[in-house]
């Protein structure tokens, strides 16, 4: 049982969480367990691939066998697998960043040959792609806005790479009570779920108050979000949404007991 759930460090916290559907469903239920107050407001969606037929023609070739490898990078490229009815031949392996991805892919039905195990990134799986398998034709379709570290890191390997968009990426508006709560420092914490979310939280609800604790999910994306402008509190350990969650309330735990020893220590001083 994870100690922080039994202590409520978030109790009475309001927190924003940036995407909706299955997973903020999730993250707001794990929020609860923490005595935290979930505020869902998608600040992301994802639509349709302007080139739709330069995407079916690469799916196409897929399903001819003419890859030797398919990388997936998030669950929302799997959601257009299904919607294309793409069948992977037995000869094609398939590769997810992360364990997440992976997830939703055997929730489709579909294999996963290879998983990088010590970091969930699109470096993480470069760095540990298989050394005997550095010859062959590589599939990577993902967001319009993907940053072309994949791409450009498996090609460095030796392998012939192609990419095609997807999806795209687009950004979704915070209703004017949401933005007026993050404004009064209501919310007291954002989560940060992909450099796009940053983006979204830069130009929507910029400059956050003070006090108000950004959380980023996993290294990568904090560097996005201070890149994008944002101050970033909490790393989450893990690329997951339980991670990010915990080590919201392992920050609030830390800092309240490093402020309730700074005021006794205070109040030592002043009696002495």
């Amino acid at each position: 049982m994870n100690p922080y759930r039994s202590l409520k460090p978030l109790a009475g916290w309001r927190v924003l969480v940036p995407r909706g559907g299955n997973w903020g469903d999730g993250v707001a239920a794990n929020l609860r367990t923490y005595g935290a107050i979930p505020v869902i407001a998608p600040m992301i969606n994802f639509a349709s691939a302007e080139n739709a037929r330069e995407l079916s023609n690469a799916l196409k070739r897929l399903e001819q066998g003419k890859f030797d490898w398919l990388v997936i990078t998030s669950a929302t490229t799997v959601d257009v697998l299904i919607s294309q009815q793409v069948t992977i031949p037995p000869s094609t392996r398939i590769a997810a960043v992360g364990e997440t991805t992976g997830a939703a892919l055997t929730l489709a039905g579909y294999r996963v040959d290879f998983v990088p195990e010590s970091d969930n990134s699109a470096r993480g799986l470069v760095k540990e792609w298989p050394a005997s398998d550095i010859i062959g034709r590589v599939l990577i379709p993902q967001s319009d806005i993907a940053e072309p570290t994949l791409v450009a890191g498996l090609a460095t390997l030796g392998l012939e790479v192609e990419y095609v968009s997807a999806y795209r990426t687009v950004g979704v508006p915070v209703s004017e009570y949401v933005a007026a709560d993050v404004a009064s420092g209501r919310i007291r914490a954002v989560l940060v779920t992909s450099g796009s979310v940053a983006r979204q939280v830069q130009a929507q609800l910029a400059p956050l108050p003070d006090e108000t604790i950004v959380a980023a999910i996993g290294p990568r994306t904090a560097l996005d979000a201070r890149a994008a402008g944002l101050t970033v509190h909490v790393i989450a350990e893990l690329r997951s949404a339980s991670s990010l969650v915990e080590g919201l309330a392992e920050y609030v735990i830390t800092h309240d007991a490093d402020a309730s020893d700074a005021v006794h220590t205070d109040r030592q001083e002043g009696d002495s």
